[in-house]
This record gives C-alpha cells, structure tokens and sequence, in this order.
C-alpha cells in the first residue's frame, strides 16, 4: 500500500501539515494557500489555472458557490490546432477528452479540510460521516481533499441510499462509491433474454456492481462467479447478491479476469471505448488500448466448458468515433480462436443518445449495444 502523501501550507505564518486523499489518486497540488469567503471568483479560477491548490477556510456553502464560479469560467472547449483538413472524428474526441480533463484538473484545485470524525472543518457542512466512510474509510487525522472529489463522494452516498431499479431484475440495487451504475438498461436486457447454453456454471468478467451475474443467477444458473480487479466493485457485487437473496448461487471475488474452471456462459462488459481513465468512474468506460477486451478474448478460450459461450457485450460507439475498427475486432475474435456463433443488437435508450446538443450526436444516435455469443472453432 502506497503511503499517503502529505500536504502543506502557511497559516498565521506557521506551517501546517495534513494527509492529501484522493481515491481517484490524483496527485496533490504543488502549491497550497488557505482562502477564504472574501476570495472572488476571478482570482479562484486565475490561481486554480496557475495550479495552485486553494484550502478554503470559511462557510462551506460558499465554498460550493465558489466552485460553480470557476467551473463556469472554464472553457467549454479546448483550443483547436488550425490545419487545412477537418478534424476527423476521433481528433475531435480525443481534443473534448482533453478539454474535459483540464476542467476536472482546474476544479480540483478547491480543497477543503476534513478532521476525524469524519467532518468537514467549515461553518454550515453537512454531516459526512456515512459518505465519507464509504469512499475514503476512517479518519484518523486531518486530511485535505478536493471539494469535486468530496461532492462526489456525497452524491454517490445518494445513490446507495436510494438505489437504482434495474428493469431486468425488476429490483433495486445500490451502487456503492467508485462503481458504475447501470444506467443504461439495454445491454443489461440482453444479457436477461439471450438463450443460455447451460445452467451449471457462469463467470462475469469486471462485474463491478454484480448485476450481469444477478440476472444469470436470477435467471437459474447454478453457479455464478463475478470478478474485478477493484475491491470496492467486489464489496458491491456482494452487496448486491445479499439484497437480492442470490447469496447461495452468486459471489464475487477478486480477481484481474478469469477465476479457475470452466463455465458454460463467460460474460463480459468491458469498457466500450479506448482511452485512458482519469478516475474511478473512467474504468468503467475507457480501455486503454482496449486491453481488457482482448484480454477477455484471448483467455475465452481457456475457460468454456464443452458447447460454452462466451457473451460479449459491448457498444460500436468506439467504432463510430473512430477510436477503433469492426475489422480490428474481428481479427481479434479470429486470432483467438473463437467463432461468432451469432449476435443480438439493441439501440441506447438513454438521454445522450436524443440530446441534440452532445457535441457527438450523430454518433451516439446511430449507436448500436450487441450482445456477441462466441465459441471455440
């Protein structure tokens, strides 16, 4: 385990010293100064652009209107090279990737105290202990962490507080802080209607909140193992199965990719686009250089039973930006080992997908989710 770092900063002309937390592990500011309710918006963002971190000390409300201020003084969009041809698609994404990450970057440079208990060192915080606990753990001294991270934190508590109803269980689940919720109920449709090989044995790759094994497990599978590489995704998927009364066919446990044995069903939903993740939510969305999918088809094999499928579930939206190729897919698949026994296609439901103004429209509304079954030539 990596020892925190510690940050410092000047106060009445005495140093002081706190541990820095972040769960995204975003390195601390270079550069520290305590602010306060007097600060105004233009020098926030001005001071935040210069990097330095701003430990505010006043009313925490104000400290939440400050940080509205500097995001609405950002950019929307970073500034375009001039050349003589059009930006293709994927330039266009990886240039408003690179805009989203240095909004995140100017944002977290809004910190806030928090003391043992835990609590927020601010006049007029909201109680944090429950939200705070389960993003972070205990707090044995003072800590410092960015005002985003901790907003987060609040927002995702929320979440497993009310919980997520999930069509295809007709149930709830409750996500837990640093894992995706299932938002998007399509694929999830697929994985409930898909004709099942068998019954003995299924295995949910990067199963994060454990929902595609619920529904194999709701859905008569004897056994049902789901793996991740996050603890937290593991606890959740846990969770999941208790709340739902699935405890004695599914379980989770921490593992990179594939546990031991063979199944007659492997699912997998990996990330749908190639990139590199800047936080916990990222890695359920951005591949880098798609690893986890090939990984997941380079080990398919190894890991079917007899007449086994392997279920692969994932977007073509990469493929619509640019980011990757249906031939590049294909040719992994090939260099497997694997066959495509057949494919099951559905179209997103979710809001972006309508929303005009997304700078991706036209790719988002011709986006297609599939479910892929493979098996072993």
């Amino acid at each position: 385990m990596n020892t925190p770092a510690t940050v410092s900063w000047t106060h009445d002309g005495l140093e002081k010293a706190a541990l820095w937390s972040s769960a995204n592990d975003a390195p601390p500011p270079k550069a520290i100064v305590e602010v306060d309710d007097s600060l105004g918006a233009d020098d926030a963002y001005r001071m935040a652009t210069n990097g330095t971190g701003m430990l505010f000390t006043g009313d925490y409300h104000n400290a939440r209107q400050l940080l509205s201020a500097i995001a609405r003084r950002i950019p929307a969009g970073g500034k375009a090279k001039r050349t003589a041809a059009a930006p293709t698609t994927a330039e266009r994404f990886y240039k408003y990737r690179q805009a989203r990450t240095h909004r995140a970057r100017i944002l977290s440079m809004l910190l806030v105290p928090v003391g043992p208990g835990p609590a927020v060192a601010l006049r007029r915080a909201p109680d944090v202990t429950e939200a705070w606990t389960n993003a972070f753990g205990q707090v044995a001294e003072p800590v410092v962490v960015s005002l985003q991270e901790l907003l987060g934190a609040i927002g995702a508590q929320q979440w497993r507080t009310t919980g997520l109803h999930v069509a295809a269980l007709d149930a709830k689940i409750h996500p837990h802080y640093g894992t995706f919720a299932p938002v998007r109920g399509e694929y999830l449709d697929l994985v409930a209607r898909a004709e099942l090989p068998g019954l003995g044995r299924a295995f949910d790759i990067g199963t994060g909140t454990g929902v595609l094994a619920a529904i194999l497990a709701k859905r008569g599978v004897t056994e049902v193992i789901g793996t991740d590489s996050q603890e937290r995704a593991v606890a959740c998927a846990q969770a999941t199965f208790a709340s739902l009364g699935l405890g004695e066919r599914a379980r989770a446990v921490k593992q990179e990719m594939f546990p031991e044995g063979r199944a007659d069903v492997v699912v997998c939903n990996p990330p749908w686009l190639p990139g590199t993740p800047q936080t916990l939510l990222d890695y359920a969305v951005y591949d880098p250089k798609s690893a986890m999918l090939r990984a997941f088809l380079a080990g398919l094999p190894d890991h079917l039973a007899e007449d086994g499928q392997g279920w692969l579930v994932i977007s073509d939206l990469a493929e619509r930006l640019g980011l990757r190729t249906r031939a590049e897919l294909l040719s992994w698949i090939e260099g497997a080992g694997l066959a495509v026994l057949g494919r099951e296609d559905t179209v997103p439901a979710h809001g972006r997908a309508a929303d005009a103004s997304d700078p991706f429209h036209v790719e988002r509304s011709g986006e297609v989710t599939s479910l892929w079954r493979l098996g072993v030539k």
